[in-house]
């Protein structure tokens, strides 16, 4: 069943990360071509990105900028133990 929000009826892929912005082969997310005629695309990640699986792309991110040298690390340890604390913090709500 579609979720309904503000009487709109929106696609039952809405906000799911892994169909919205599932990983690519390599290893970088992306938006598939199905989902850029949609009128929801916007809205759609920006829920997908606000729920838990928006912190664990944040925490891919991290990881990635460790690896190339673009962050050291502490900086690194400080990230994500930030994203470790949001985690935790969704999960008890």
């Amino acid at each position: 069943m579609a979720e309904t929000v503000n009487q709109k009826k929106f696609p039952p892929c809405f906000g799911n990360l892994e169909t919205v912005f599932p990983l690519g082969e390599e290893g970088l997310r992306h938006t598939p071509e199905s989902c850029m005629p949609c009128f929801y695309k916007t809205a759609c990640l920006r829920k997908a990105m606000a729920d838990e699986g928006g912190i664990t792309v944040r925490e891919e991110i991290v990881d990635r900028a460790y690896a190339s040298g673009m962050l050291g690390f502490f900086e690194r340890w400080s990230r994500k133990k930030a994203l470790r604390t949001q985690k935790q913090r969704k999960e008890k709500t």
